[in-house]
């Protein structure tokens, strides 16, 4: 059996050489990298499927299917190296000619790669987080070697709520663009709400009004905001005087306006504004006293009178 095999291989090596014209150890070669493809292949199958029986969670998924693909490419990039190279026995000279060609035909790429292996070890945002990145806002939704993607929030759609559209962003942007994360260290953000009054209304009612309801639906986010400040303040310098909710009074052309400052999560900004509104909405069809204003133009001509004909003349 075990000449028969040799003979046979043999004649498949004879074939190859004479008809491709792959010499017996080039012929070799492609079969070593074909069985370590194969065999990081295989070991990264196994260890995803005894993830998946093990956890139901999505993100703990895909942070091992993530894991194991840059781990398999690596091994396999490196093992495939030596096999093609066996001349060059100093790895960091294998290394060190493959970074500088790389280097000079794909200049934007290594950016790339760059700004990813500062993705994976300074973490400026994660899968799941939601970040702005120069005019892009939106949820991350996976990082890649060369580009991230966010599924886009705001735009046309009010309140950063999803347009459900899909935006690749290229790695190497984070060296020249500012990254702005909503959800990583303090996990909280300010929202404000300008309720306009008229001048004739009762303000210091609608104040009180406005600042009980606030206070009622805000309460639980500022007592959790509590806790947030602690834990970012051991990575961060962030630091809040204040959180509770407050309301803050100015004068507009139209009005007496009065605004709501609260903390909120970045994704439950929406909801929390409808349930703010609508019970602001009750609140001052009960009061008589409390009108909501709107832009108005007044007029005053001094030559006419209401109470009567003017003066006579002298």
């Amino acid at each position: 059996m075990t000449a028969f095999l040799a003979i046979y291989t043999d004649t498949i090596t004879r074939w190859l050489e004479e008809t491709v014209g792959l010499s017996p150890a080039v012929q070799e070669q492609l079969l070593k990298s074909v069985i370590v493809i194969f065999v990081l292949w295989l070991l990264r199958f196994i260890v995803l499927m005894f993830v998946r029986k093990r956890t139901e969670d999505i993100r703990t998924r895909y942070q091992w299917q993530k894991t194991t693909t840059y781990v398999s490419v690596a091994l396999g990039l490196l093992l495939i190296g030596r096999i093609w190279f066996e001349g060059i026995q100093s790895l960091a000279t294998f290394l060190g000619l493959l970074s500088a060609g790389i280097a000079i035909a794909l200049k934007e790429v290594l950016a790339d790669l760059a700004g990813w292996a500062f993705l994976m070890w300074r973490r400026p945002f994660e899968v799941g987080d939601r970040v702005q990145v120069g005019d892009h806002t939106g949820d991350v939704i996976d990082i890649r070697i060369f580009q991230f993607t966010l599924m886009e929030v705001g735009n046309w759609v009010d309140a950063d709520q999803s347009t459900g559209r899909v935006i690749h962003i290229p790695n190497g942007l984070i060296f020249t663009t500012p990254q702005i994360n909503f959800t990583k260290g303090f996990q909280y953000i300010w929202d404000e709400i300008p309720v306009l009054i008229t001048f004739e209304s009762d303000w210091q009612r609608a104040k009180q009004l406005l600042s009980d309801i606030v206070e009622t639906h805000a309460k639980i986010m500022t007592e959790h905001a509590q806790q947030g400040i602690l834990e970012a303040s051991k990575k961060f310098m962030i630091y809040y005087t204040t959180l509770s909710p407050t309301v803050y009074t100015s004068v507009k052309d139209s009005g007496v306006n009065l605004t709501l400052r609260y903390l909120v999560e970045p994704r439950k900004r929406r909801r929390m504004e409808e349930v703010l509104w609508e019970e602001i909405l009750k609140a001052f069809a009960a009061e008589k006293q409390i009108d909501l204003a709107y832009p108005t133009t007044r007029f005053y001509r001094n030559n006419e009178h209401l109470d009567g004909p003017p003066p006579p003349q002298t």
